[in-house]
């Protein structure tokens, strides 16, 4: 075992101890779910917020996700690494990204008990940066084709096909290639369209507007709550709309601490975003949310979380609190919440029409959240009820190992929900049994 292998153990040790002392008196607390959540209060944790989380494992002897009673699941395609995004087009190709998190330079120890732990949970490394291509040629729900689309890209995410060009988010850029329906390999280099800035937040999800002439990014924030001032996270935390007609951009939405999937709901045709929201405030303090996008609209971060509760950890400006809009649907406390799909009415047995988000569970808290496909229903153009879940099994019972765990959601040419597992470098199938 080598010396980073070790440090890890014993960062996974010390913070046991320091979560069952933080948490002892807490008792049960029920998730924070819904579109009127009971959150707890806050309770700071100062520099040293919880750290908990489970070592990557991957899917062994067999072993599948459970899926929801009517509901079966099969390996669309093994062997892939780190898979983070789904992309279906329009001839049935499935595009994945494949990319994670770079390995930076720690300059505290906490900044290397954290890089630790994220390498232990494979979630930091050298990233794979490209894009493949699946295809399943027979139609018997494998993928039996696969080929390495575009390559060299830096930790691509987001992908968005309008006419003959596919559009890719970088880190670093919004790109355009050439596509011709059925090629399996773009050796063109891409066009650069938006200079991004990477790290903190790295991931840059895109969606098309209806009419194929805006895209919409997803970019996250430089730090947890503004840790290096607002100059540091200007054009971040926010959905910028890039209009591909003049090249200009602006800011769609604000205040979105991580907005990540981005979905468009039919009935009202509003942009929805999963948003991870802050650390270091309790288990269910403040929850992850799902929730549409108004253009211009502001959401709260870093000054305050949900029904305008001020984080007094930073700097206020009371304008910017009287302004924010309260999230839709709260989606449980650090549940990683990054993957989004509308799923119609009848895609799968027993479900209604609503969101299927792909929860890749938490880090920061006493007793792990996320770790499932999870399902909001929505009725007229909003969300109701409780969240359900369409699969689970990702954890070991005692929390000490994941098998896998979900991020990018989309759904197939045939109507099969597809999800992205970048720990057990797995592409799930899931219909109806």
């Amino acid at each position: 075992m080598d010396s980073s292998a070790v440090f890890a153990r014993i960062v996974a040790f010390i913070g046991s101890v320091a979560v069952a002392i933080r948490h002892s008196g807490d008792g049960p607390r029920p998730p924070a779910y819904g579109t009127t959540p009971a959150i707890p209060g806050p309770k700071p944790q100062g520099s040293i917020p919880t750290l908990k989380m489970p070592t990557a494992k991957g899917w062994e002897d067999g072993r599948t996700p459970t899926a929801a009673p009517g509901l079966k699941v099969n390996a669309f395609a093994t062997g892939l690494i780190h898979p983070r995004n789904l992309y279906t087009l329009p001839n049935g190709d499935v595009l994945v990204a494949e990319s994670m998190g770079e390995d930076g330079t720690p300059s505290s120890l906490f900044d290397h008990a954290m890089a630790a732990t994220m390498k232990r949970a494979r979630a930091r490394g050298t990233s794979p940066n490209r894009v493949i291509l699946l295809r399943d040629a027979d139609g018997d729900g494998v993928a039996e084709e696969r080929h390495a689309l575009i390559e060299n890209v830096r930790q691509p995410f987001g992908m968005a096909l309008i006419g003959d060009t596919l559009y890719v988010g970088a880190s670093d850029a919004v790109l355009a290639y050439p596509y011709q329906a059925g090629v399996t390999n773009i050796t063109t280099p891409g066009k650069k369209l938006m200079d991004l800035i990477p790290g903190g937040h790295w991931t840059r999800n895109l969606i098309a507007s209806k009419d194929g002439t805006k895209l919409y990014v997803a970019v996250g924030s430089l730090s947890n709550i503004a840790d290096q001032g607002m100059g540091a996270e200007e054009n971040r935390a926010c959905i910028h709309e890039l209009d591909l007609v003049t090249g200009q951009s602006r800011i769609f939405g604000g205040g979105l601490r991580n907005p990540v999937g981005m979905a468009w709901e039919p009935v009202g045709g509003h942009l929805w975003t999963v948003v991870n929201e802050r650390d270091g405030l309790g288990d269910e303090t403040p929850p992850d949310y799902l929730t549409s996008v108004v253009d211009g609209g502001f959401y709260g971060w870093p000054y305050c979380y949900w029904d305008r509760t001020v984080d007094d950890r930073v700097p206020q400006d009371a304008a910017k609190v009287a302004a924010a809009l309260q999230p839709d649907y709260a989606l449980g406390g650090h549940t990683a919440s990054l993957g989004l799909c509308w799923l119609p009415e009848g895609t799968l047995p027993g479900f209604p029409a609503g969101m299927a988000i792909g929860q890749h569970g938490s880090w920061n808290r006493s007793k792990l959240s996320g770790y499932k496909l999870a399902f909001v229903a929505f009725e007229n153009g909003r969300p109701v009820g409780m969240p359900r879940e369409i699969l689970t099994g990702f954890l070991s019972p005692d929390e000490k190992y994941s098998y896998g765990r979900p991020v990018g959601v989309a759904q197939a040419a045939d109507g099969a929900v597809l999800m992205a597992d970048d720990v057990g470098d797995v592409i799930w199938r899931i219909t109806g049994a």
